[in-house]
């Protein structure tokens, strides 16, 4: 005989409440499902590291291993190795932005970053402004530290400088709660959007004028697939704090991003990463050197930009054949992601069941908003780890899911059971 036994979560009146505010990704939550055979994920925002060349990957391990053995498995500085500094440094100037290693804090990813960012400047209640939708992991380490996030919108040029702007007359100039502008101006995430020039020398003025901090993300950067180089914020503004990674042209496993700061900046987020971690693994540093010194990874790059390219061009291909008219969506000139925008009345929250069932993952708009009010009738969906055909099924998939939605909608408006929403009703 069995015996069932009853627990009681014993810490629920212990949890501090910030915890208690906290969201769990979605993309996390997704995981488990996007794992079934049966099921093509355009969820996740993975990397395919299968294309990562086997001997290079061989050849930088083991110069950690063996040469440097007793440096990459001790204890190392907080803000990280001199050398893995340096290793940064030179891939920055490739894109346009100059920096010392004295001006470099090696994190454990892009992740750690913002978490140590807000650790060091947000109180509860400070305003930080970024785009909408933006990030949902900026927003889960901006959560912790209870900020009033501010999102402003985006088109096809980036963030809408003119929205901003009028933003920010409503915060007033030298309001000491307005900390900083988190963006990612090439290929957003999950927007797919890359800001213009113009826009960037606008949000640079507007941070001056102001007097708030920008937060550049730029994990994609690097994985352009038309149109030209853009200039980063960074090499326009040196107060610009700049987030890069090693995740997306490499191998997001080795937990390896860094920040490239003014010293006062870099400073009062080094003191809080000593309370967080000591210090990132000196083993993952090791091996990102060897990779970036002695392989040849720009080889490794125009393969994952190549493949990238074809997938992101099979995914646009399949959303033209396929999706009803009634939505739309953009069109990345790079990075791993397109934002699918359904009629007013859908909720991608609850159509995600139904789209399980079919065989297909995608990630709810609300997810990448601090309300649970918006993006309810968007979607982001990934083009990057799949293959081009599981790509145009998948997306086969999720238009027949969308289509039933819409002729139940038809169904109901033809019964009288609902009315359509006029220009001047709303419809949110």
């Amino acid at each position: 005989m069995t015996t069932a036994h009853l627990t009681f979560d014993q810490t629920d009146d212990k949890i501090a409440d910030r915890v208690k505010k906290m969201r769990s990704s979605a993309v996390r939550d997704l995981f488990a499902a996007a794992t079934r055979p049966d099921v093509i994920s355009l969820s996740g925002g993975m990397p395919d590291v299968s294309l990562l060349p086997q001997a290079s990957i061989k050849k930088a391990v083991r110069a950690a291993c063996d040469d440097q053995r007793s440096v990459a498995l001790q204890y190392g500085a907080t803000d990280g190795r001199k050398e893995t500094k340096q290793v940064f440094c030179d891939l920055m100037r490739d894109i346009g932005v100059r920096a010392k290693p004295e001006n470099i804090l090696i994190t454990s990813g892009a992740q750690e970053a913002l978490d140590l960012i807000s650790k060091a400047f947000i109180n509860p209640g400070d305003i930080i402004l970024a785009e909408g939708p933006t990030y949902l992991g900026a927003l889960q380490a901006f959560s912790a530290y209870e900020p009033d996030v501010r999102c402003i919108a985006f088109d096809e040029e980036g963030m809408r400088t003119d929205l901003l702007e009028a933003e920010l007359k409503r915060i007033g100039k030298g309001n000491p709660r307005l900390k900083f502008c988190y963006t990612i101006p090439n290929f957003q995430n999950p927007g797919g959007v890359t800001m213009s020039a113009t826009r960037r020398k606008r949000l640079l003025e507007l941070a001056d004028e102001y007097g708030f901090m920008v937060v550049e993300d730029d994990p994609y950067g690097r994985l352009r697939y038309d149109g030209g180089h853009m200039v980063p914020l960074k090499a326009m503004d040196d107060r610009v704090v700049y987030l890069g990674t090693i995740s997306k042209v490499f191998a997001p496993g080795l937990r390896t991003g860094w920040i490239v700061a003014p010293r006062d900046v870099l400073a009062k987020v080094n003191l809080v990463k000593q309370g967080t971690d000591l210090c990132g693994s000196s083993f993952d540093q090791v091996v990102v050197e060897h990779y970036f010194t002695d392989t040849p990874w720009q080889k490794t790059l125009q393969k994952f930009v190549q493949t990238y390219h074809v997938r992101r061009d099979a995914m646009l291909s399949a959303l033209e054949e396929h999706f009803p008219p009634e939505a739309s969506w953009t069109r990345p000139e790079g990075g791993f992601f397109v934002w699918v925008t359904l009629p007013d009345y859908f909720d991608t929250g609850s159509m995600l069941s139904e789209a399980l069932e079919a065989g297909v993952t995608y990630v709810p708009g609300d997810s990448f908003f601090p309300g649970a009010a918006a993006g309810k009738n968007s979607m982001r969906i990934n083009f990057s780890f799949e293959s081009p055909e599981n790509i145009a099924e998948a997306v086969r998939r999720l238009a027949h899911v969308i289509e039933d939605r819409l002729e139940l909608y038809r169904a109901f408006l033809e019964a009288g059971a609902i009315q359509a929403p006029s220009a001047s009703q709303p419809t949110d």
